[in-house]
């Protein structure tokens, strides 16, 4: 069963500013791990588990080196948004970890779009040209999400070579920037 941390919120005004986009820190690990895991296995039935994904036991090796980077998305505290960027070189990144609750997905609240402005933000601070992304077929919500954003579906052979494809990866985006 899918764990909920649904908001019990007032109006949606009151959704909006109780929610904080933040670097990566270490107290959340634990809760970053819970909510990834959660949307992959229970939500989608994706036979993939941590041992899969040992980036997640040491973000600040895999994601804030260099011009790398992991932001979460918070509500009183808790863990409700990922999303990470890794430099590829060449003026290109890849995005990385882009999970959102289910409770708290949708342009009424705008989570998932305000970890990819932060993103995209710092991305132009960083004078990145192109943004990779990879995903799997079933997470169509997402394709949407891309496709609206601006990324444009591309083939496996179109990725550059310094691309960190995932095994389950299937389907994959591109932004320009530049």
């Amino acid at each position: 069963m899918l764990e909920s941390t649904s908001p019990n919120f007032s109006d949606e005004l009151s959704n909006i500013q109780n929610i904080q986009i933040i670097t990566y820190q270490s107290q959340y690990q634990a809760a970053i791990i819970k909510l990834i895991l959660n949307i992959q296995q229970q939500e989608f039935g994706l036979p993939i588990t941590l041992k899969d994904q040992r980036d997640l036991l040491d973000i600040p090796n895999f994601y804030q080196q260099g011009n790398d980077n992991f932001w979460i998305a918070l509500y009183r505290e808790k863990v409700i948004g990922t999303i990470a960027a890794i430099d590829m070189g060449d003026r290109q990144l890849a995005l990385r970890k882009m999970f959102v609750d289910p409770n708290y997905r949708g342009k009424h609240i705008g989570v998932g779009q305000n970890l990819l402005h932060t993103l995209l933000n710092w991305a132009q601070n960083k004078n990145i040209c192109d943004i990779y992304l990879g995903t799997v077929d079933v997470f169509q919500a997402a394709h949407r999400f891309y496709e609206k954003n601006g990324f444009t579906a591309i083939s496996r052979k179109q990725l550059p070579v310094t691309f960190p494809t995932m095994a389950g990866d299937t389907t994959f985006y591109q932004l320009k920037l530049k």
